[in-house]
């Protein structure tokens, strides 16, 4: 009697018996899948696929049954009512100065991100609040979840807030992040990125994102950034280093602008 090795497909194996290697494989798949899918006449997809196959964790944090509608003619407000708040206090220069906000100077380079917030018509979106959320320079968060074995800062928290200006302007100053491993499967590290939130005239219309900083050798290996297969909009994650918002003796500057719909979006986190 001969015995038959049965093969376990990479999506049903556990996180720590998939290698990077494997990770690569997908990834490459479903490049060639798009590639595929663009040569035979599909439009250029901007944002990811929820059911990333690479993406594991995707699967299990996606949303599966359709929004629930709520008539807002019935009660305005019932949605507010059940909504997050995000400060006591109105906005002030402080908060979107992530290293003044403790008794003593966070450790780390400290950058100054600016953009601006555009519609598809490239038209400013003005007194619109981005909030900021991020790794500190060891690549660990201040929340009680990440236990990995990387320094704390006490002080640096990683939050921020500010209201775009009338040119749909915002400026951070921060520390840049690190890098920082995840369990997506066997040595999976995260590149250096800022979570961005924005918020419109309600909470139902918050979209989030997230912004890299240029040359990182983990972009190829990360399937959250991989997920956006289509290489422009991809590179539109990406900062770019400013000279000229650099300060002396101070901060490096990186510019990124935030387009919020049309050809040149920026990529929302679960698509649209």
């Amino acid at each position: 009697m001969t015995e038959t090795t049965r093969t376990v497909p990479e999506q049903a194996r556990p996180a720590d018996e998939l290698t990077q290697a494997d990770i690569d494989r997908q990834m490459a798949r479903e490049r060639e899948a798009y590639e595929k899918r663009l040569a035979e006449g599909a439009e250029p997809s901007h944002h990811p696929r929820r059911e990333y196959a690479p993406y594991r964790s995707s699967a299990l944090r996606h949303p599966t049954q359709p929004p629930v509608v709520i008539d807002t003619r019935l009660d305005p407000e019932a949605v507010e009512l059940s909504s997050p708040a995000f400060g006591e206090t109105d906005v002030t220069e402080l908060d979107s100065d992530l290293t003044r906000q403790h008794q003593g100077e966070p450790l780390g380079e400290r950058i100054t991100v600016s953009g601006r917030l555009l519609d598809r018509e490239g038209r400013p979106v003005r007194g619109q609040l981005i909030e900021l959320w991020q790794a500190n320079a060891s690549g660990r968060y201040a929340h009680q979840r990440d236990q990995h074995p990387a320094p704390l800062d006490p002080h640096f928290t990683g939050v921020g807030r500010v209201l775009t200006g009338d040119d749909g302007s915002y400026r951070f100053t921060t520390i840049k992040p690190g890098a920082y491993p995840w369990r997506n499967h066997t040595n999976a590290w995260r590149p250096a990125h800022i979570h961005f939130s924005l918020f419109g005239s309600a909470f139902t219309q918050r979209l989030v994102t997230q912004m890299y900083f240029p040359g990182d050798p983990l972009f190829a290996y990360d399937p959250i950034l991989q997920s956006v297969t289509d290489e422009a909009a991809r590179a539109r994650l990406v900062a770019a280093y400013d000279h000229d918002l650099s300060r002396p003796e101070w901060s490096l500057g990186y510019h990124w602008d935030i387009v919020l719909d049309g050809p040149a979006a920026t990529w929302i986190e679960e698509g649209r």
